[in-house]
């Protein structure tokens, strides 16, 4: 229900202010900043602990007060604006602002991690892996995820839409099935080649082409292994963009019956657009970071700039691969248990369902 979305937004945002507030007082446990370890991409290395934390539990404690502020729902109202308007740039600040390349870099690491770890390898220090500052990001996405949640679902209700699906009547334009198969399929096979570049110059070093970069790099790649990560990262990549392709095809919406327990049944929406959605959100932070990161100046100087060159379109890859989970979703979303269907029984509008107590 809306009041229980903006209750746990307000609740999250209201607790991690709260810690924010600690680090401010205590001058202890900021985790971004010059004194941050290996903090030279994030947008917030400069940003030291008596500025940061101070703003951060202004900026949240403000957050959960307007989210009380915003009510049960009702007519729009000039305050509702104001409030709304601030609760979309904090939660746009915490999903692709806050968060910077880590969260990528363990995503795409991760079964490598998994898989070697019995092994002992790849030889890493985990402490310096999952840190305390990886662990602020990936919070930061969390709460990001909850206020926009909630602040959707008000603002639709307000509007006269269906809380859960958004919809005021029958799809159309290029929300119609229709539509979104078009413009999905497009931005599918965009968010699929973008990775699959990646992958192709990471294996091509494993491989033993140094593609983009000279020969005595690639030999003290090989040397000290730090190649075959990379071609982990590159299968991690090359398997991300079969599955975007999937948000394009019949085997996307239905397991394949060749797959053990599995064959043959409907896809879930969520196992597709969720991982999509999240990936995305990495993939933007991750663009800021290389955009904005120490070095940053030199992205298109030097004789490397074929190796660099699918991580430049790391922006596009990160839009693109959202479009297509949302027009995949569009595609494929089914009559809304709450409003019934697109359309109310009487063809003129939605028939909502709700108690008017949960409001």
């Amino acid at each position: 229900m809306t009041q229980t979305a903006q209750r746990a937004a307000a609740g999250w945002a209201a607790g991690y202010g709260t810690l924010a507030l600690v680090w401010a007082v205590t001058g202890r446990g900021y985790p971004y900043g010059p004194a941050a370890p290996h903090n030279d991409a994030s947008v917030l290395r400069a940003v030291p602990a008596d500025v940061g934390a101070p703003v951060f539990a202004a900026v949240l404690l403000t957050a959960a007060v307007a989210l009380i502020a915003l009510g049960p729902g009702g007519p729009r109202r000039p305050l509702e604006r104001i409030l709304t308007g601030y609760l979309w740039v904090v939660a746009a600040a915490l999903l692709l602002v806050v968060p910077d390349v880590r969260l990528l870099t363990v995503a795409g690491y991760l079964p490598v991690i998994i898989g070697g770890l019995p092994f002992g390898w790849p030889p890493i220090d985990y402490g310096d892996v999952f840190t305390w500052t990886l662990a602020n990001e990936a919070l930061a996405v969390a709460g990001g995820v909850l206020i926009a949640r909630a602040v959707l679902r008000r603002q639709r209700h307000s509007s006269g839409a269906c809380v859960d699906c958004g919809r005021t009547g029958d799809p159309s334009g290029w929300t119609a099935p229709a539509a979104a198969a078009r413009w999905g399929r497009a931005a599918a096979w965009t968010a699929a080649v973008i990775p699959a570049l990646y992958a192709a110059v990471r294996l091509a070093w494993a491989a033993g082409y140094p593609l983009g970069i000279t020969p005595e790099f690639l030999a003290e790649m090989r040397r000290t292994g730090l190649v075959w990560a990379g071609a982990g990262l590159g299968v991690f990549a090359l398997a991300g963009a079969v599955l975007t392709l999937g948000l394009t095809q019949r085997w996307g919406e239905r397991f394949p019956r060749w797959m053990p327990w599995l064959g043959g049944r409907t896809v879930p929406i969520r196992l597709a657009t969720v991982p999509a959605a999240v990936v995305a959100v990495f993939v933007w932070s991750a663009s800021v970071s290389l955009y904005t990161g120490d070095g940053s100046e030199a992205l298109l100087r030097g004789t490397d700039l074929l190796s660099r060159l699918p991580m430049l379109l790391w922006p596009l890859w990160s839009v693109a691969l959202g479009a297509a989970a949302y027009g995949y979703h569009l595609r494929r979303r089914p009559p809304c248990e709450q409003c019934g269907n697109a359309t109310g029984a009487t063809g003129k509008g939605l028939v909502h369902r709700h108690r008017p107590s949960a409001y």
